[in-house]
């Protein structure tokens, strides 16, 4: 597969930025042509923040346009569902179960956010990326959970051993060892969901 377009959705302090720039930099590192664009909403934590991350040479604009994206990765579920627009049936859409409440706010069941997301597509692939984050040793990680996740999925051109090298160059060295458990755990998660 040479064109992929990826959409990372999550909300501020989940990691997207960071995952998208390892993304990009594992493509530049294997001389793929990359596009990678943030689009963010309320600029503080708890407000939305996505991704767009188009690699290969048909990847000439910064943006997915909707109904395009190969894989979107959702780091929480109300904001894989705000995404959606850019799934087809043919999209693999990997979740975050844990949904990021805010105090006060009304937050919908989950099994509603996912019969709503089986709406559009029917490759959904659920990640408990907080018990695995806490697991890999803190709940900061699942951003890097779900980018193991994706690379387990197999879609991207890229190899999962550039992927790792893309968080050695970003992850402070003091952070690499909880973040490469997350990997390898993220990892593991879509390889037994593959084997069920």
């Amino acid at each position: 597969m040479n064109n992929c377009n990826i959409i990372l959705a999550g909300v501020g302090g989940q990691g997207i930025l960071l995952t998208a720039e390892i993304l990009g930099t594992a493509a530049v590192q294997e001389g793929c042509n990359v596009r990678v664009s943030e689009i963010h909403g309320m600029a503080q934590r708890g407000g939305s923040v996505v991704s767009h991350v188009r690699i290969g040479e048909k990847a000439l604009s910064p943006t997915v346009l909707e109904g395009t994206a190969d894989i979107i990765v959702g780091l929480e579920p109300m904001e894989t569902l705000r995404n959606i627009r850019f799934a087809s049936k043919n999209t693999i859409v990997l979740v975050n179960t844990e949904p990021f409440e805010i105090s006060g706010a009304q937050y919908p069941e989950v099994e509603e956010i996912l019969k709503k997301l089986r709406c559009f597509t029917q490759n959904i692939i659920l990640i408990d990326a907080v018990t695995l984050a806490k697991k890999a040793g803190t709940v900061a990680t699942q951003n890097i959970v779900m980018l193991g996740a994706l690379a387990a999925v197999g879609k991207l051109p890229m190899k999962t051993e550039t992927l790792k090298e893309g968080i050695r160059e970003l992850v402070p060295t003091k952070y690499l060892d909880i973040n490469m458990r997350a990997f390898e755990l993220g990892c593991n998660a879509v390889k037994k969901t593959d084997s069920t």
